[in-house]
């Protein structure tokens, strides 16, 4: 027992032995034998892995042999002679019997030993074959779900009891056996209607388009009556823009468009709907905010598929497609055209402030540009109204991002229209560069300490207060903030000035080069100042050229003037080549039909001489005076008065001017009035001698303003003119007197229309002996006397 006991302990090593064995080493000597144990169970594993796959292999393959080898034919003969020497009774049949009875027992050789199934598991399987279908999952038969009708619930004392019913069904007829048509189908040629004569045509569409009429009108009567309920009537209206009847498919599809148009401009809000966010989809709100959710939804999308149906009537004419119903011609998408642009065009003016506005500007400024004059003239009527009403620039900033756009990249080819319409751009005043003082931000309110310092606790509270509702009615305030419109009306701006300087730089032979100079005349004074030197060197350039004409150059003079009359006065120029084109041009000017070259004229002596008086010397100003006095000689009406009107403005600013009113000689020389220097051509020499021919004038007006300029321009007393004429500008005169339209101002009196019977002379003659005398002669009676003038012929004559 001892002897075992010591067997299974373990020796413990002696204290000189751990000495000597370091902790490293048995570490290492531990990891070594758990490495040898973990490789002996890898081999195990791979072992059983091989042995497992032979035996698979075995029962699958058929058994061949090792070694084939043919044999000879004697080899052959020699066996099958041994074989029938050997004796057939060598086994007895009771060994056969207890050798297949032990065969029966030992399964382990009969069975596969591939699987690792038990021995009887088949025999359980064959028992649960039927547990197998009972796990497949049964088809029940499914019952319709019937519709129910919800019916008006009853009020109980304590809670409503929904009611419902269910909707009658009408039961299908069993299909009986019916024969394959298919097989025995044969096309069946439709029969002809009766042939209608012409005027029951007439009369069967007038019949049509009427029962069309009236059910738009019916529609349209119920959206505008309760939009909220009805706006689902809407889309039922909209569906009528396919009509496929070709007798009034043409005419129904119009008046639907337009119907629809008035309908969405008067139902529609006053603000833009915005899509709902998906917190505020599952929030729960209030049965009328609901509602009008809902409204705000539908109406959003039928005003989206309505534009959609009007895009593309637009885009079906441009591309020349016709559609597969032929419900209507090809001549007729014109017409449907031109009233689909008509409605995006009232759309465009009724609703800037509404959803998909920038969308129906995508459609309609190209069309500016349409060859045909119809369509080009309605869209660029509708951008000039949303211009000149669009207060705070929103959609003049879209508009015009679309038009610089299609000019570029279309190359510069488009219609002088496209621009003209930008001088309609309400913008007076842009943002400009300010000190870093104006750039401080102004305290409106009072600070913690000032309030501390300044105010009690009960003021302080107040005080709060009363800040906070400032806030709050700022907020809430419907006037739109003056610094965002400084900043759309800038940024508006830099973008038309980048249209225009292109054009300049690229395309200087362009037809679109005067309508860039007459925006540049209107807009040069809200030019920045570091494009001044550039702009003016080549409009001087673009004058030179001698390529531009008079109204041109006249348009390049009245840009110089502007830049040089605002930010431009800091500057040290002095545009003396502008005035001597200007005045060489004067003498130009197309004297026998109605001209606006005038109204630019008077526009540049406005900014020339009047506004620049302290930088225009007196010879300059008397030579203007001079050969605008001659031009007004040989103008019409119109152009005779503004220029008469602008001498007045020329004389009341420049004083001196007088002495050309004196027939005596003020200075040396003699007036050259060939000379294209106004400086050089002596006009302190001469006098105004014309004003004595205009005296004379068919024109009242003309006449006054004669008079009142030969007296010297006199503001008040005799020879002053009256209210009417003296406040009015150059300009205004000259439109107001216009003779555009084939008119004269003030009317001429109609003669009049019954006549004397007699004429009294009166006291006539102031000598009385000749009075007498042809009283006489008229009293006394006549004497009957032939006349004969033989007397007085020559002796040549009388032969």
């Amino acid at each position: 027992m001892g002897n075992g006991k010591r067997g299974q302990n373990k020796r413990r090593p002696s204290f000189r032995k751990l000495l000597k064995t370091s902790n490293v080493k048995i570490d290492n000597k531990t990891k070594n034998k758990q490495f040898k144990q973990t490789n002996v169970v890898k081999k195990q594993r791979k072992e059983n892995r091989k042995l497992r796959q032979a035996i698979s292999d075995v029962s699958t393959k058929i058994p061949q042999p090792l070694e084939r080898y043919h044999k000879n034919p004697d080899e052959v003969e020699d066996e099958e002679e041994f074989l029938e020497t050997l004796p057939t009774d060598m086994m007895e049949e009771d060994d056969l019997e207890q050798i297949r009875a032990m065969a029966q027992r030992a399964s382990f050789i009969t069975r596969d030993l591939s699987s690792c199934a038990p021995v009887h598991a088949k025999k359980r399987k064959a028992e649960q074959a039927a547990a197998t279908y009972e796990k497949n999952p049964r088809k029940m038969k499914k019952n319709e779900e019937k519709e129910l009708i919800h019916l008006l619930p009853i009020k109980d004392r304590t809670r409503l009891i929904p009611q419902s019913m269910e909707k009658p069904v009408q039961p299908k007829e069993q299909e009986e056996d019916e024969p394959d048509y298919e097989e025995e189908w044969e096309p069946v040629e439709e029969e002809p209607g009766p042939v209608l004569s012409p005027e029951e045509q007439i009369h069967l569409r007038a019949q049509k388009l009427l029962e069309r009429k009236e059910r738009i009108a019916r529609l349209g009567s119920a959206i505008l009556a309760d939009p909220n309920a009805n706006i689902k009537k809407v889309k039922e209206l909209r569906s009528m823009l396919m009509e496929t009847d070709p007798s009034v498919a043409v005419t129904v599809r119009k008046l639907v468009m337009v119907s629809l148009m008035e309908i969405f401009k008067d139902i529609v809000p006053s603000y833009r709907i915005r899509p709902l966010t998906e917190t505020e989809k599952s929030t729960r709100v209030k049965k009328d905010t609901q509602q009008l959710r809902e409204f705000e939804e539908g109406l959003v999308s039928q005003y989206k598929f309505y534009l959609e149906n009007l895009e593309q009537v637009v885009k079906d004419w441009k591309q020349k497609r016709q559609k597969a119903s032929e419900a209507v011609s090809l001549e007729c998408y014109r017409g449907l055209a031109e009233v689909a642009i008509r409605c995006l065009c009232e759309l465009l003016v009724a609703l800037p402030h509404f959803n998909f506005h920038n969308n129906i500007m995508v459609v309609v400024v190209p069309h500016m540009n349409e060859q045909a004059r119809q369509v080009s003239a309605m869209c660029c009527d509708a951008v000039r109204t949303l211009l000149k009403q669009d207060k705070l620039g929103e959609a003049s900033l879209g508009l015009v991002k679309v038009i610089s756009g299609i000019v570029k990249s279309r190359n510069y080819h488009v219609k002088p229209e496209m621009l003209k319409t930008l001088m309609c751009l309400r913008i007076k005043e842009v943002e400009v560069r300010k000190d870093s003082d104006d750039l401080k931000p102004k305290q409106k309110f009072m600070t913690y300490q000032d309030k501390k310092k300044n105010l009690s606790r009960m003021q302080r509270k107040w005080k709060k207060a009363e800040e906070k509702l400032q806030k709050e009615l700022m907020e809430t305030e419907a006037t739109e903030s003056k610094v965002k419109k400084l900043k759309l009306h800038t940024e508006t701006l830099n973008i038309v000035f980048l249209i225009y300087f292109r054009i300049l730089k690229k395309a200087q032979k362009s037809v679109l080069l005067p309508s860039v100079l007459e925006g540049l005349a209107k807009f040069a004074h809200l030019i920045n100042l570091e494009f001044f030197d550039d702009l003016l060197t080549v409009l001087h350039n673009l004058i030179v050229s001698g390529d531009l004409s008079n109204r041109e150059s006249l348009h390049c003079i009245q840009t110089a003037f502007h830049i040089l009359s605002g930010q431009g006065d800091v500057l040290n120029i002095d545009p003396l080549k502008f005035y001597t084109h200007l005045y060489k041009t004067l003498l130009t000017l197309s004297a026998g039909r109605f001209s606006e070259e005038t109204g630019i004229v008077l526009q540049c002596l406005d900014v020339m001489l009047s506004k620049r008086r302290k930088q225009v010397t007196l010879l300059r100003a008397q030579a203007f005076l001079k050969r605008l006095t001659t031009l007004g000689l040989h103008v019409l009406t119109d152009a005779a008065i503004g220029i008469l009107s602008a001498n007045r403005t020329i004389m009341h600013a420049f004083p001196k001017t007088d002495i050309m009113l004196d027939n005596e000689m003020q200075g040396s020389g003699v007036y050259n009035p060939e000379m294209d220097e106004p400086e050089y051509c002596n006009p302190q020499s001469t006098s105004l001698w014309e004003l004595h021919t205009l005296k004379r004038h068919y024109h009242p007006v003309v006449r006054k303003f004669a008079a009142h300029l030969l007296k010297g321009a006199p503001s008040e007393g005799n020879g002053s003119l009256n209210v009417e004429l003296s406040r009015r500008l150059p300009v205004q005169l000259f439109e107001d007197y216009s003779v555009k339209d084939m008119t004269f101002n003030p009317p001429v009196g109609a003669p009049p229309t019954l006549k004397k019977d007699r004429f009294t002379i009166g006291y006539a003659f102031i000598d009385a002996k000749l009075k007498t005398h042809i009283d006489k002669v008229i009293e006394a009676e006549p004497e009957l006397t032939t006349l004969d003038f033989s007397e007085n012929r020559s002796p040549s004559e009388q032969v």
